[in-house]
């Protein structure tokens, strides 16, 4: 006799079109069709829960924003429950799966610093969980390597009223008015991001030049519009989802909850025009690197960008060394890297197309540089950074 489908609850409050919402939704729902769930979207699980056993009971699992409600009905009816709320009032006291917040604030301070910066300064969500973790490994690092972080707090929401979003605006220009330029910031959600690059616009500041800006968490449609485009995680919330769902289906089947909250690697750091750039005090040297950065889609070489800012190659070699501590090929190649590893994670198109428009003469020789830089083909940065259906 066949057994019959497994009825799992889906409370993510898909109303809001983010990542965290609709892309977990999506890798839940990958894992249901491999394993004959039956989901019912029920964004009040936690009343549709009968209050106590012995009436029936219409889910056999769920997968939620967990909030108090829902996690002592669930208790109460032996129901299990996978949290993927970072901020949910109760992530710690049911089984839940996050992203690794803390490593993603490493890759973005050393992304920063990465850049040649030396000032830096961060604007989070006080009530988000996530980005507070995120920024309290930002700030370890930093301070590791000697620098500060100028750190200011923000409601979750900006935009609750017009007297909420003034004074929104007011908060964001105090903490601006602090800033030392050049200055690499890091920005906890993407709306804010696009708040800030206004706000250095207004004041003649310069995007990533002045202001290097890392906000949020990849939504295309924010991170991409308008001009210039903002460096964010892409934290791969298919996989999360993913994961949910299969930690779901191992405590339907009497299976033992972890521990400890389980916490998935990033992606990885989409690098897009806000901190596109390497900040160096020598105005030869800036120069040469804002022609790389227009222009390393096409066969430049070290003479061409010697031409280009009027220079003798070896007197611009000896700059390059003695400002970045590397050669001006190295600066080529790592922009042609970082466009490659852009468009293979925000792309399908093909990797003999992706070599040629980011400037490798062949297909080869982009993935000779991969291996040797990264230790990894660029078909296999691809795949790693995608759902994987036996993650």
């Amino acid at each position: 006799m066949s057994l019959a489908p497994k009825r799992v609850a889906i409370m993510l409050d898909l109303q809001w079109p983010y990542k965290r919402h609709a892309s977990t939704f999506a890798g839940t729902q990958q894992f249901a069709k491999e394993h004959g769930w039956h989901s019912i979207i029920d964004e009040f699980a936690h009343d549709t829960l009968p209050a106590r056993r012995g009436n029936t009971i219409p889910y056999d699992g769920v997968i939620a924003r967990a909030n108090h409600e829902l996690a002592e009905r669930a208790k109460r009816l032996r129901i299990p429950v996978v949290n993927m709320w970072a901020s949910s009032p109760v992530w710690n006291k049911v089984p839940g799966v996050f992203p690794n917040f803390e490593a993603s604030g490493q890759i973005k301070a050393e992304h920063l610093i990465a850049r040649g910066l030396s000032n830096f300064a961060a604007m989070t969500a006080y009530k988000n969980r996530g980005e507070r973790m995120e920024l309290a490994k930002f700030q370890d690092l930093l301070k590791d390597r000697g620098y500060d972080c100028l750190v200011a707090n923000t409601p979750q929401s900006l935009t609750r009223s017009l007297g909420h979003w003034r004074r929104t605006k007011r908060l964001v220009a105090t903490w601006m008015d602090q800033w030392q330029l050049p200055i690499g910031v890091l920005v906890g959600g993407e709306n804010l991001g696009r708040l800030v690059v206004q706000m250095c616009h207004e004041r003649g500041w310069r995007v990533p030049q002045d202001v290097a800006i890392i906000a949020g968490q990849n939504e295309e449609n924010l991170c991409e519009n308008p001009s210039p485009s903002i460096t964010s995680m892409e934290f791969g919330y298919e996989r999360i989802g993913y994961e949910c769902a299969k930690l779901l289906q191992h405590l339907m089947n009497g299976g033992r909850g972890p521990r400890q909250p389980i916490f998935l690697a990033p992606s990885g750091l989409v690098v897009r025009e806000s901190t596109d750039f390497h900040a160096v005090r020598d105005e030869l040297v800036a120069r040469a690197l804002d022609y790389i950065s227009r222009n390393s889609h096409r066969h430049i070489g070290q003479h061409d960008v010697a031409r280009a800012v009027n220079a003798e190659t070896r007197t611009l070699q000896l700059r390059f060394r003695k400002y970045l501590d590397s050669p001006i090929a190295t600066e080529i190649r790592r922009v042609r890297i970082e466009r490659a590893k852009r468009e293979l994670v925000q792309s399908d198109r093909r990797i003999e197309q992706i070599a040629r428009d980011v400037g490798f003469k062949t297909t080869n020789r982009m993935c000779e540089i991969f291996r040797r830089e990264l230790g990894i083909t660029p078909t296999d940065y691809r795949k790693e950074r995608q759902l994987k259906g036996n993650a």
